[in-house]
């Protein structure tokens, strides 16, 4: 069996088609796309892109359809430099995003494909994750995988998770996390991740007050990220939550800047010794600098590139 690497991600590895409108139709509308583009994707892939980009080696479990998209996403994330061992194949369609992005960065994304949603965790599987030095999944990755996952986690010397609640829970029904594995996450994850839409479909709330939501269920950790107006992250050793705010830089497309983001988090403050305060700046930058150019893996940095960032401000 090959060596685990640093980071383990659990979760979809996608193309993402990006259709570059001057506008996001609203509903009963149209939009016109002079340009369209294809991306890597998927959130377990963003991330461990992102975490390898910032120097930790990093692998992914996923499964991908025997199909030419299937094909595309296998080599790109060779070419990214994971670990791709345990990426399986069956005869299902590929999970690929449709990406609807205006000229402001904005963005609306569907998914379609069944691979994913098929995913499955296997007994070789675990000894993988477990020789890790942390493990990410995204609430994308099929509620029977949440739940093995969450078991396997409670076991002595696993190594710390990460749990994204990357949508609301409407958007997961029947591909995703249930509320209950979520519930469970809140527990039993070292480090749990919303974003506004989909906390405030959890947790009715967003922002500062999701977190102290969250802090009062007794979440280990937290970080609570709303976009432009930035993040607030729940430290562990019981003080009081931290607010940051986002980095002003000139946006080309947002796709991907929370995976972006959580991939900093777990270079500085997962597996890094940095205060909540200084890891939250360097994965606000990491975001931030993900931004400036298209697709979620346009302009993913090295920690050198982040930290010259933060230096200059």
């Amino acid at each position: 069996m090959t060596d685990a690497p640093q980071v383990v991600t659990v979760g979809a590895a996608t193309v993402d088609r990006h259709y570059a409108v001057s506008n996001l139709p609203a509903p009963d509308g149209g939009a016109y796309a002079p340009e369209v583009t294809e991306h890597p994707g998927g959130v377990a892939a963003n991330v461990a892109r992102g975490v390898a980009r910032l120097g930790q080696s990093a692998g992914i479990v996923t499964r991908l359809g025997e199909d030419p998209v299937g094909d595309t996403v296998a080599a790109g994330l060779r070419e990214g430099a994971l670990d791709t061992t345990h990426v399986r194949r069956g005869p299902d369609t590929s999970t690929h995003c449709v990406v609807v992005r205006a000229d402001d960065g904005t963005r609306s994304i569907v998914t379609a494909g069944d691979s994913v949603r098929n995913m499955r965790l296997r007994p070789t599987d675990r000894p993988y994750l477990a020789g890790a030095d942390a493990v990410f999944v995204t609430a994308y990755a099929p509620d029977c995988v949440q739940r093995t996952l969450a078991e396997w986690a409670t076991a002595d010397g696993f190594p710390p998770v990460v749990f994204d609640l990357s949508g609301p829970l409407a958007e997961l029904d029947g591909r995703g996390a249930s509320e209950a594995s979520v519930d469970r996450w809140v527990e039993t994850a070292d480090l749990f991740v919303t974003g506004r839409v989909a906390a405030e479909s959890y947790l009715d709330a967003t922002g500062a007050a999701a977190a102290e939501t969250l802090r009062g269920r007794g979440v280990a950790r937290a970080a609570v990220t709303s976009g432009p107006e930035g993040a607030t992250l729940v430290p562990g050793d019981g003080t009081d939550t931290v607010s940051l705010p986002a980095f002003d830089v000139s946006v080309v497309d947002e796709t991907g800047a929370g995976d972006a983001f959580v991939a900093g988090l777990l270079h500085a403050w997962l597996l890094g010794d940095r205060s909540a305060r200084a890891a939250g700046r360097f994965a606000a930058a990491t975001a931030a600098l993900s931004c400036t150019a298209a697709g979620a893996s346009g302009d993913l940095p090295t920690a050198d590139r982040v930290e010259s960032f933060l230096a200059e401000r």
